[in-house]
């Protein structure tokens, strides 16, 4: 059974957009700065290393410092926190929002991604570091889509209330969480340790930033992984030109404007606003809107003229919160990064930001993909292999499955397409002579020719159901085979958390996918397990 079983640009589970992204299409080319490989990294060094301030780096690391500072952590990110000084270090990031319990699987995957494309960067680039970095989303506040998670199939709800950042609210009602994950997840020694890690995360921390920290800390500080919370005044002080700039000219709203224009054949993934900035303080995150030449907060009584906003940018920039289209500017602005590791809804709306970086005189970084992971039980896919179809065929719609079970498992296969051409052929020679008859006879014929041609498919689709009905036993569970790897015809990883398998496996879940993945093959990777 091979470990990859099938790649991505031949699944379903992605866009028109991105399956051209990893093929490389030749029409959306000046949508991105360099495609991931490892000799496209050398040409992004060199940019990123002249257009990187030398005391960035010093704002980055001081804050650093203090974001860690009652954290414990580990000899490797101790290592990669100080190599962040160092004018040869770089880092490759991906972020996410606070999921409960770091939510659906792929959050791992990203992760997991990051670490391993610096690994591979360092072997290639010996001269150079590479720090594996998390951006936590804790400016976000959208609640509802972070205080859940799905486990066992049940969704565990986090019955919090309040507004503002998420990454500021308290922990509390995160008891009652735990408690029913652990009635989901057995005693097992595997799920006691995955359960201690969330409630020493959760329980012992004043917010949410601060518990995600933990665990993810938890899960990956012992591969170097260092963690950003951006949500910092300090950091948003090297920031502030471009918050300022945004206010006053507007800039990223006509970038991303004139790209999504000639984005025309492709699906949007995210629109931009005139401005793209929220008005961050306390439990408060509100849009910020120009109207009758003052600068509005939506929802307060907060208002400013130009000169005003300009100012309070400069004297307390921690109160401007970029949105989901600012907030890539600020990252790339604020790190020596040269490559963002997304899902494919991430790279689509990535993808829209090219020429706003170009704007913005910033970097543009690499866009990689994240990996993928299908994983079954050993005897899931034992009951597979007993059939006649290939892994790879798993991929498939159920009707292309269908498809391909029947042509594999019956000798007369119910295809007309010669018979079809083959009559079709005989009617166009005929054409030419009723033409000379009479023309009358012409349209006679192709009522002929549209009635036999019916009959044919009526045929086809007669016998294709017969031969189908007949081995609708074995169709049946192939289906069955199907749902129970890609549950409702889904990846399993946008939903399932990393604490169903940590409470089988342990740790050695994460060793192993670290151990099978890599970032650079763009391939679906099976996994399987006892």
């Amino acid at each position: 059974m091979p470990e990859d079983c099938s790649a991505y640009a031949n699944s379903t589970f992605f866009t028109p957009l991105i399956h051209d992204y990893l093929l490389e299409k030749e029409s959306i080319r000046t949508l991105y700065n360099r495609f991931p490989n490892l000799e496209n990294f050398k040409a992004q060094l060199d940019e990123k290393a002249a257009n990187y301030p030398a005391h960035f780096r010093e704002v980055l690391a001081n804050s650093l410092d203090a974001q860690y500072q009652n954290i414990t952590i580990s000899a490797e990110t101790k290592r990669n926190l100080a190599q962040l000084r160092e004018s040869t270090t770089f880092t490759i990031t991906t972020g996410h929002q606070l999921n409960i319990g770091t939510g659906p699987l792929y959050f791992v995957y990203k992760i997991i991604t990051t670490i391993n494309l610096c690994n591979q960067l360092k072997q290639t680039y010996p001269d150079k570091n590479f720090v594996p970095v998390y951006w936590m989303a804790t400016e976000d506040h959208d609640l509802a889509e972070i205080n859940h998670v799905y486990v066992k199939n049940k969704k565990v709800i986090w019955e919090k209330q309040g507004n503002g950042a998420v990454g500021r609210m308290d922990t509390q009602g995160m008891d009652k969480v735990i408690d029913q994950i652990k009635l989901l997840l057995g005693n097992s020694i595997a799920s006691q340790e995955m359960l201690a890690l969330f409630s020493e995360s959760y329980l012992t921390s004043k917010s949410l930033a601060e518990a995600t920290r933990k665990l993810v800390n938890s899960l990956f500080g012992r591969y170097g992984l260092v963690i950003v919370d951006g949500d910092s005044r300090e950091l948003k002080t090297v920031f502030t030109p471009y918050i300022q700039n945004e206010l006053t000219t507007q800039f990223s709203y006509t970038e991303v404007s004139s790209t999504i224009a000639a984005m025309n054949t492709y699906k949007i993934q995210v629109n931009p606003r005139e401005i793209n900035l929220f008005f961050i303080e306390n439990n408060l995150r509100e849009r910020i809107v120009f109207e009758n030449n003052r600068y509005k907060v939506l929802n307060t009584r907060l208002e400013f003229s130009a000169d005003e906003i300009k100012q309070l940018a400069a004297n307390e920039p921690e109160k401007f919160s970029p949105n989901v289209l600012l907030r890539p500017l600020y990252q790339e602005v604020i790190l020596p990064n040269l490559c963002y590791i997304g899902g494919g809804g991430e790279l689509a709306y990535w993808l829209e930001l090219n020429s706003m970086f170009a704007k913005a005189q910033v970097t543009f970084p690499v866009l990689l993909l994240r990996n993928s992971v299908v994983i079954a039980s050993n005897k899931t896919k034992a009951k597979w292999e007993k059939t006649p179809l290939v892994w790879e065929d798993l991929f498939l719609t159920p009707k292309e499955l269908i498809a391909a079970f029947i042509s594999k498992t019956t000798s007369n296969t119910v295809d007309f397409t010669d018979i079809k051409q083959q009559l079709a052929n005989q009617f166009t020679a005929m054409h030419e002579q009723a033409k000379a008859t009479h023309p009358s006879f012409l349209n006679m014929l192709k009522a002929q020719e549209a009635k036999q041609m019916k009959g044919l498919l009526a045929l086809e689709k007669r016998l294709h159901k017969a031969h189908t009905k007949a081995q609708q036993e074995n169709i049946d569970r192939i289906l069955s085979i199907q749902n129970d790897v890609f549950p409702g015809q889904k990846l399993a990883e946008r939903t399932v958390n990393i604490s169903e398998y940590y409470s089988l496996l342990g740790h050695g879940f994460i060793d192993e996918l670290l151990a099978k993945l890599d970032p650079l093959k763009p391939k679906f990777t099976c996994l399987f397990f006892d």
